[in-house]
């Protein structure tokens, strides 16, 4: 601020909004030298995770540049049979998981808070936290190979291969523990994308004037919520078994490998649609810019973007047709299979008509938008093909997949993502790409593709079984595969083209517009030197305030509306109401710490020592994990502010501190518990899954009884009660009262562990001999760990209160645990009154 102050003497700042701006930009400002990487604003941390998955693109390319090398002529030995095994599965994998997804939630990270009229989304430590966790599981799992040591069974990892480890080796374990400690930064990305959508728009941005792209990208974190927990659930039974031989796959023991299967489609297929969807969302932004109208049916296309991600729950066992399903069965998810069609026709329909009724502009953007959707609808008319069980059953594991797939994932995603690179490369760095090299990118990358994976629909047809890493001569594969392979390195071709567009030096090029295709939406007020989102907070009046509301982005930038300044040197934006975006807080967000990147860098070791069975050194990193969690918290949240409101502008005063429902920490709980409830009820899901397929469950094995149980439940419901108590009298000003009851609570749930543990314990139920036990002591471990943290929330919240920190006016802590508590007493209500009463009760 002294500098400022110089520069106001000597008159270089002539006016108070230029003196405003400066404080601005002073507050947000970038670190420079290492602490650069400390930064955990949503413009870095979105080109980081962006350049990342990138990274990781083309690392998977070139996998399968040599799995096509090989397969190019038959009897080749370019590559030997491990290696090609390898190859494939981490091209799958990388792809899958390490680009597909994240990239589109660094488009989201990036470009959210200027589109929703933020300064930024609530929790941008979480943000990088989720950023630094990717980058360091996906390094994990991709440098594998390098030391021949990738998972080699496929990016499924079924069992009976990837559970065998003298076949599978500890490839699996790297796939396993690697990917969910990924994944752990997918659901991090989903929550504060869901707070951000519904608490952090600009005032007057009613649900239903939101833009396109996020209401795709809350019904894609959504679909995360409810996707991914159940991978996490069968990589936890997956893992158990391979490490400590627990039988959940292995049929000589109860165990089917068919739960496996279950559960990874139901993460699998919702998947698809989680990459699908948020490619139309940058279609619904690039299509009426260049057709130069609003979207045609917006209420429409929204309806038909809920009805993809609903229906695409319903559409898992059409990937298990082939495993000897009932009937039933098979007739159910064959008419879901074809249903989907619909609301995805729907949202293709509504851009051709935006496109009929407005006047186009062919841009390299809708060069790209256009192709990409023309190969969807070919992928989209094999996948009803495939919807239907008889011709499932002759093209199941051939080639023909194969191309479908692609065809679904790189023309509805790969060329959708690169039309949104043209299109919003100008708030990067405020220059265009180049329109010739777009353009020589597309034809490459178009003419490439189809020629690379239109003959495989015919080598499937013609019975070419996927994963196979050579094949004899004469029988009608070679120059389909010799055909395929040259059309694959034109298409890489294409994408060099379009990496070498954007890296290449562009400062001698002239600066764009700030808004240079004449956009509609809010993204286009940021400037790309600037760090916050908005440069002031604006009113929102219509769906494309750019082009309705008059002299908008001059008021915006002249800093017209809220927070037009930062007097007391904080990052602050607004939150406002879920369904009418009235302001409710003015939110001091997180400033560049070095604790994202201890945490991720601390729970990475957790799941690196796991894989290597390092007992002793996995049990440090979790210690040191909770350690640097817990300062994060201490000093990064609840803060309490110097003063109880703040004029935000234009005669608006907002508190500065929310609790309970009205904090976005509240919210993000929730959402948070929502995704671990799903995981637990995949758990459940797989108890009953082994109670129906065998005539006798427990095979004789010995239950944890009815008493233990009962007695765990009722004391976990205790300590609830007794958690509600402790926020009740905290309200009531009784802090003493309050103190007791958190105290209380927390013996409770030490006792109620020890009565949950004494159940199987006492029983002697040995998790190797049979299933049964195996899957009840997995419900037992579940719930204690959750009540594990639950013991610490307890403590927390005390030390808060014994601190000063937590008190009747400021109790947000206090509110988010209780919240937690709600849902761990259902999960220990279900738990122990399934295993206490379930199947020997019946």
């Amino acid at each position: 601020m002294t500098t400022l102050k110089a520069r106001i003497k000597r008159n270089a700042l002539p006016s108070a909004e230029k003196i405003e701006e400066e404080q601005l930009r002073l507050v947000w400002k970038t670190p420079i030298g290492w602490r650069y990487w400390t930064s955990v604003n949503n413009t870095q941390v979105g080109l980081w995770y962006g350049g990342a998955a990138f990274a990781f693109m083309l690392f998977g390319g070139v996998l399968a540049l040599l799995v096509r090398t090989q397969l190019a002529v038959p009897g080749n030995n370019f590559l030997s049979a491990d290696f090609y095994n390898q190859a494939f599965t981490l091209h799958g994998t990388v792809m899958m998981f390490l680009f597909a997804v994240p990239i589109f939630e660094a488009v989201a990270i990036f470009l959210l808070p200027p589109m929703l009229g933020a300064r930024e989304l609530p929790f941008p430590r979480l943000g990088a936290f989720g950023f630094w966790s990717f980058l360091i599981g996906g390094v994990f799992v991709c440098g594998s190979i390098f030391f021949d040591a990738a998972p080699s069974s496929g990016w499924f990892m079924y069992p009976p291969l990837a559970t065998d480890k003298a076949y599978s080796g500890i490839g699996a374990d790297i796939w396993l523990l690697g990917l969910s400690f990924i994944e752990v930064a997918s659901i991090a990305a989903a929550v504060e994308l869901i707070v951000g959508i519904m608490k952090c728009r600009a005032p007057g941005m009613r649900i239903n004037l939101m833009p396109l792209f996020a209401w795709y990208l809350l019904i894609v974190a959504g679909m995360i919520l409810f996707a991914f927990p159940p991978l996490i659930a069968g990589d936890i039974l997956f893992e158990m078994q391979r490490m400590f031989d627990w039988p959940f796959f292995d049929p000589t023991r109860g165990g089917d490998p068919l739960l496996w299967q279950h559960l990874f489609w139901i993460f699998g297929h919702p998947e698809v649609y989680i990459i699908f969807l948020p490619a139309i969302a940058l279609m619904a932004m690039i299509v009426p810019t260049f057709s130069q109208r609003p979207i045609v049916g917006y209420s429409w296309i929204v309806l038909a973007a809920v009805g993809t991600g609903f229906l695409s729950f319903g559409l898992w066992i059409h990937h298990m047709f082939a495993t000897g399903l009932p009937q039933i069965s098979l007739a159910f998810f064959s008419a879901a299979s074809e249903a989907v069609a619909i609301p995805t026709g729907v949202q293709i329909f509504v851009f051709i008509a935006t496109m009929l009724a407005g006047r186009v502009i062919f841009s390299v953007p809708m060069l790209f938008g256009a192709g990409g959707l023309a190969i969807f609808v070919i992928g989209g008319l094999t996948g009803v093909m495939v919807a239907l069980v008889p011709f499932d059953w002759q093209a199941h594991d051939t080639y023909f997949i194969v191309a479908h797939l692609h065809y679904v994932l790189i023309g509805g995603m790969l060329f959708p993502l690169v039309a949104g690179v043209y299109y919003y490369y100008p708030l990067i760095n405020a220059r265009m790409l180049s329109p010739r090299l777009g353009r020589t990118a597309f034809w490459l990358m178009f003419a490439g593709f189809n020629v690379a994976f239109f003959p495989m629909h015919l080598s499937g047809l013609r019975g070419m079984p996927r994963r196979v890493f050579t094949y004899p001569e004469g029988i009608g594969w070679d120059w389909l595969n010799l055909i395929s392979t040259i059309g694959a390195y034109v298409f890489a071709a294409g994408v060099l083209v379009v990496v070498f567009d954007v890296v290449r030096p562009k400062h001698r090029e002239p600066r764009s517009e700030q808004n240079p295709w004449k956009a509609g939406t809010l993204e286009w007020l940021n400037e790309p030197e600037e760090n916050w989102g908005v440069r002031s907070i604006p009113i929102i009046e219509s769906r494309y305030p750019l082009w309705d509301q008059a002299d908008l982005m001059q008021k915006v930038n002249e800093g017209a509306y809220y927070l037009r300044s930062a007097k007391e040197n904080r990052r602050e934006t607004l939150i406002t109401s879920v369904l009418d975006a009235h302001p409710l807080q003015c939110q001091r967000v997180a400033t560049s710490t070095t604790i994202t990147i201890i945490s991720a860098a601390l729970l990475g070791g957790v799941f690196v020592a796991l894989t290597f069975e390092l007992w002793i050194l996995a049990l440090l990193s979790g210690i040191g994990t909770l350690s640097a969690v817990l300062w994060w918290l201490w000093t990064g949240t609840g803060e309490t502010p110097e003063k109880k409101t703040k004029d935000v502008g234009l005669g608006l005063r907002l508190p500065l501190y929310a609790s309970g429902p009205d904090s976005v920490g509240w919210w993000a709980m929730f959402i948070t518990m929502v995704g671990d409830g799903t995981a637990f009820a995949s758990l459940i899901f797989g108890y009953f899954f082994y109670w129906t397929i065998h005539p006798d469950f427990t095979l004789g094995q010995p239950g944890p009884g009815m008493r233990w149980p009962m007695i765990a439940l009722s004391l976990f419901v205790a300590a609830w009660v007794a958690m509600l108590g402790a926020r009740r009298l905290n309200a009531s000003g009784w802090i003493d009262g309050a103190r007791v009851a958190l105290v209380a609570a927390f013996l409770l749930t030490l006792a109620a562990s020890a009565a949950g543990f004494a159940g199987p314990w006492q029983h002697d139920m040995q998790p190797t001999a049979h299933v049964y036990p195996a899957i009840v002591w997995i419900l037992v471990i579940w719930a204690l760990a959750h009540a594990a943290v639950g013991s610490v929330m307890q403590l927390y919240c005390l030390a808060r209160s014994l601190a000063g920190r937590l008190t009747r006016e400021h109790d947000m802590e206090l509110h988010n645990v209780a919240l937690y508590w709600h849902f761990m007493a259902i999960t220990a209500v279900i738990t122990f009154a399934v295993i206490g009463l379930f199947p020997e009760a019946m």
